[in-house]
């Protein structure tokens, strides 16, 4: 529904779906158009139910049609990881990864962006093997989880790596790590330049690809 012309989709079902218009015994107000193509007669009856699907995170529902916002009603359907309960991937606790990410978002971002259950739907498909359900998770967390966590927050590492628990855990096994002495605003800038406060103060950040092969990297996320 989010990048669809809802003018054109629906047509004159905008006012045929409403429950007063619908053909049926008991309905005084039915109505019925003609279709222009075919010339039939065409009507909606009270039995049809229609069932869409939109996100919410790009923020579509605010510009939404009143018409159709009168016509539909609107269910949050937030992300259940619940549905991976007692789900392990060697020694990983799935709903309690997610559900901490999750939480963490909530506070960092909002809950709209919290990140929904099937994106790991794959690896509780494969959890009878553990070897293919760890290298499905290795895969999501590389191009998707991670991806999709610069996105929110602008390439914001500090957060990134908040959601991530990359600050409770060993640097070999943190996901995003922080450069450590090779960041010399001297030898960066030269001895006579005076660097602002948000240049002092400033990190370099990189991605730790090695550590998606650690099981350390992912349980230190809920496991502080």
């Amino acid at each position: 529904i989010n990048r669809g012309n809802i003018s054109k989709i629906f047509g004159e079902l905008i006012t045929l779906i409403e429950d007063t218009k619908r053909s049926g015994e008991g309905q005084d107000e039915a109505l019925e158009v003609v279709l222009p193509n075919s010339g039939d007669s065409f009507t909606v009856p009270n039995n049809l139910y229609l069932i869409g699907t939109m996100n919410t995170a790009d923020r579509s529902l605010a510009m939404m049609d009143t018409a159709l916002r009168r016509r539909f009603d609107f269910v949050e359907m937030m992300p259940k990881p619940e549905l991976f309960n007692d789900i392990t991937v060697n020694g990983i606790d799935l709903e309690e990864l997610i559900r901490k990410m999750n939480q963490r978002i909530e506070v960092l971002y909002d809950r709209e962006h919290t990140l929904g259950h099937a994106f790991f739907m794959p690896v509780k498909a494969l959890v009878k093997d553990q070897d293919k359900a760890f290298n499905e998770l290795k895969s999501i967390f590389k191009n998707k989880i991670i991806p999709l966590l610069e996105e929110y927050f602008f390439e914001d590492w500090a957060k990134i790596r908040l959601v991530l628990g990359d600050g409770n855990k060993e640097d070999s096994y943190q996901f995003i790590t922080v450069n450590g002495d090779d960041y010399d605003i001297e030898k960066l800038f030269g001895k006579n330049t005076e660097p602002g406060y948000e240049v002092e103060e400033a990190k370099s950040y990189r991605r730790n690809d090695s550590a998606l092969n650690e099981l350390a990297s992912y349980i230190g996320i809920y496991e502080s």
